[in-house]
């Protein structure tokens, strides 16, 4: 797992846009808390409640291809949103990048990996 980022795969049985994903668990249990979906960058992705600002779950296509997608990745991330990628950007230019350090140390990391594979798991239970 290079750079804090921890990555697991998984496949459902019918293909998803992001949004048919999302409507599909928004009303399931995760033990990452509730699922949201998340405007980053360009995309949508289906985030989880983040643990600080540099440990979150996200869900996104594990595909390159215009979707719909049967391949999805679960990943631990920065927090995700617009907002967040510029705040994030301004942080790390400020502090030289040692901001970004509690995304692949300590509690809070080894937290979201551990809800990664859990997500992971929990996604793959639901048969979608």
């Amino acid at each position: 797992m290079p750079f804090g980022v921890k990555i697991k795969s998984f496949k459902t049985n019918n293909a998803y846009m992001i949004e048919e994903l999302y409507e599909a668990i928004k009303d399931k249990e995760f033990t990452a808390g509730p699922p949201s979906l998340t405007k980053h960058g360009l995309a949508y992705i289906i985030t989880f409640p983040p643990l600080d600002d540099n440990n979150q779950v996200w869900v996104m296509p594990g595909q390159m291809k215009k979707g719909p997608f049967t391949k999805w990745s679960v990943q631990k991330q920065r927090i995700a949103g617009v907002s967040n990628m510029v705040a994030n950007m301004i942080v790390d230019d400020l502090t030289g990048g040692a901001n970004n350090a509690s995304s692949f140390i300590g509690k809070k990391a080894k937290d979201t990996e551990k809800l990664v594979d859990i997500t992971t798991e929990e996604l793959e239970a639901l048969g979608l």
